[in-house]
């Protein structure tokens, strides 16, 4: 019990060194704690609340951004937000999922379970366009891999013995019915 909690002590004190020697080195970044003046502050003082703050509509609209390509919104909502993202518009397969996705109320899970799908299937799809264009696809590099060895090698290793004795197991049983037939 005593090693305990000594540990626990020692852990404990060099966490109040860590924090002190922290504390000495942000002083040293430009414009470290710069809010922390009062009079430089733009939320100082916090306005309070009046009983008034359904009375400020009188703020101007941002116009809304040009529809130029097809926007997926929710059946929630009556038409699209004024400012909306145009880098991947749906198309293909996936996109054909996304429409049917937003078909139903964010509240379901049909809804967010079918967008999951199609980003599944927007992957194989980005793969696919790839390969067209004459681009393998390295999935050492894309996937972290050689990252992973480096920095954590025992969990890589596990996770690689794990993938292989799945496929060899999967592909026993597909050869051992292939062969009862």
């Amino acid at each position: 019990m005593q090693p305990i909690l000594e540990d626990t002590i020692d852990e404990f004190q060099d966490r109040k060194i860590a924090d002190r020697n922290l504390d000495t080195r942000v002083k040293d970044i430009p414009g470290w704690g710069m809010d922390a003046d009062p009079e430089n502050d733009p939320t100082y003082p916090m306005k309070h609340w009046n009983g008034a703050d359904h009375e400020r509509l009188n703020y101007v609209k941002a116009p809304q951004q040009p529809i130029d390509m097809e926007i997926l919104h929710s059946v929630e909502r009556p038409g699209v937000t004024r400012v909306f993202g145009t880098s991947t518009p749906p198309s293909g397969l996936s996109g054909a999922i996304r429409r049917y996705a937003y078909q139903y109320s964010e509240a379901t899970a049909t809804h967010w379970m079918t967008l999951i799908l199609a980003d599944r299937v927007n992957a194989i799809e980005g793969k696919l366009s790839d390969l067209r264009h004459g681009t393998i696809p390295n999935p050492w590099i894309e996937r972290g891999w050689g990252a992973e060895w480096k920095y954590n090698r025992p969990a890589f290793v596990t996770k690689a013995a794990t993938t292989a004795l799945v496929i060899t197991v999967g592909v026993l049983l597909l050869n051992r019915k292939e062969k009862r037939k």
